[in-house]
């Protein structure tokens, strides 16, 4: 009797955890976001919490918990939270450096689940018109040229518009000048101005003012050209072993129940797949880039290596 009793509690006990994974979303699920409202990350983070909450029927909302730091304020945040899927996160690409650019108490990396990216794209390298450079070979020629003269912006120390070209002026031997502002919006500003002669930018911030000719277009960081800007050369044509982009995706507290994860994983690839979502996300400037769990830690620990070299060869350190 006293076996039969114990085999009944352990089944009930192995049953728990998919009882509760089926329960979950009982209440509002949190999503941070690691940066003020209005930036990139913020963007896909509210339309991806708009259709997860159509998804499943209960309240997906975006906590803003930006603090500087490169946005490791949010991710303790969600590190320290429970893991019981209320609490998730959309990361960007600067997360995979972040640990090796900041002392941190907590191991940021270790401490999130990775759930699904979300969407990638490569950056684009941006100068002032009166830069003397009209395409990238004369941009370098000109950096070797006078060491030193010419300023890039970046979003801050750590980011990954600032080891993108920190990774460039190491691959060229070239001497830029690192400016960090406090966002993407500060910098490019001064590049308009031409306080700065030249940074990184994310393809919908650049459009409109290359377009309009207040800035030159030379390059794109991805691996390939873009589709979207096929006349742009990709740096790598120039420079080889270079790339870097642009990525998000969706993370959680680590140990958060892998039925929860698989369930988020299922419905973030529907939602990419719906062609209204597509052209949104396009129109933004990024394209669709769903992943597995697995793939996405892969690039996550592939990042981490990279952006680790970058910034122990260029002796980067935290304001």
């Amino acid at each position: 009797m006293k076996i039969g009793y114990a085999i009944l509690l352990l089944a009930l006990a192995a049953a728990l955890p998919t009882s509760h994974a089926q329960e979950w979303p009982a209440r509002p699920v949190r999503i941070v976001v690691a940066f003020p409202p209005g930036g990139l990350t913020d963007v896909l983070a509210r339309t991806l919490a708009q259709r997860l909450s159509e998804e499943f029927g209960q309240q997906f909302f975006v906590d803003n918990r930006a603090g500087g730091a490169g946005g490791t304020i949010g991710i303790e945040f969600v590190v320290n939270s429970r893991p019981d899927g209320y609490t998730t996160i959309v990361l960007p690409a600067s997360f995979a450096a972040a640990p090796a650019v900041y002392k941190l108490s907590f191991d940021p990396i270790k401490g999130i689940a990775p759930i699904a990216m979300i969407a990638a794209s490569p950056f684009v390298l941006v100068v002032h018109p009166a830069v003397k450079a009209n395409n990238l070979k004369e941009l370098i020629e000109l950096a070797r040229a006078k060491p030193g003269a010419l300023n890039f912006g970046s979003s801050g120390v750590g980011t990954d518009l600032h080891l993108a070209l920190e990774l460039f002026r190491q691959l060229t031997g070239t001497n830029l000048v690192h400016v960090p502002y406090k966002g993407i919006a500060p910098a490019l500003n001064d590049l308009l101005g031409g306080a700065i002669q030249l940074m990184l930018s994310t393809p919908l911030s650049a459009a409109v003012h290359v377009k309009s000719g207040k800035l030159r277009a030379l390059a794109v960081t991805g691996e390939q050209r873009s589709p979207a800007m096929p006349d742009l050369p990709s740096i790598s044509e120039l420079v080889p072993g270079y790339s870097a982009r642009a990525w998000f995706g969706l993370g959680a507290p680590a140990g958060t129940p892998n039925e929860i994860v698989s369930r988020l994983n299922q419905s973030v690839a529907q939602i990419l797949n719906q062609p209204e979502m597509q052209e949104r996300l396009r129109a933004g400037g990024v394209e669709p880039a769903h992943s597995t769990p697995e793939e996405f830690s892969r690039v996550i620990a592939r990042d981490f290596a990279m952006w680790s070299n970058v910034i122990k060869t260029g002796n980067i350190k935290a304001d």
